[in-house]
């Protein structure tokens, strides 16, 4: 058993390591402002850039965060096995369908599930796409800080994390946070 505590927790530090490779900083939250609730925001100037992001989607197309360059991207990690996941999707929802207009984008990110339970999960609930990430790997590209399931990150019109979400979110705290970085200038 606890040679495979050791494996385990080899293989996350290796995994650490190579998704802080490319010049972000793996520590980017100490730049920025955390409240007690685990929501960090950042200013322009310490926003780190997301790396490329593209995967399959749910419903079998496909999804590349660089076509939503120009938009506020919210990103939200879930799970259909994850309780507050399932608490949250109807806020998700109504934060979209009112910032939608706005120039701004959802997408989901579903991990370490089966995509039968995924689109069961979603059908319902939620009406923007979600990747289909059942090893959990893209939560790394889009921040290699990102270990929270459910979490939801809002990425500035340059696609950067402008605010990070650590657990489970309402529209009464989401969409304040989503139209204020929707208001920001373009540079």
């Amino acid at each position: 058993m606890r040679r495979l505590g050791a494996v385990v927790v080899a293989t996350v530090a290796a995994a650490g390591l190579l998704a802080g490779c490319g010049g972000e900083d793996r520590n980017w939250a100490k730049n920025c402002a955390t409240t007690a609730d685990q929501v960090i925001e950042c200013v322009p100037e310490n926003r780190p850039k997301v790396a490329p992001v593209s995967g399959d989607l749910l419903d079998g197309g496909r999804y590349d965060l660089a076509t939503d360059l120009g938009k506020v991207v919210v990103v939200n990690f879930w799970g259909s096995w994850c309780a507050p996941c399932r608490a949250e999707a109807d806020d998700l929802e109504k934060t979209y369908q009112a910032t939608k207009d706005k120039n701004v984008s959802f997408i989901g990110v579903n991990n370490r599930d089966d995509r039968d339970s995924a689109i069961n999960f979603e059908r319902g609930r939620v009406t923007y796409p979600s990747l289909f990430d059942p090893a959990a790997e893209m939560a790394i590209k889009f921040d290699p800080t990102q270990a929270s399931t459910p979490g939801t990150l809002i990425l500035d019109r340059q696609g950067r994390i402008a605010v990070a979400i650590r657990r489970a979110t309402t529209a009464g705290e989401l969409q304040p946070l989503v139209e204020r970085v929707a208001a920001e200038e373009n540079p």
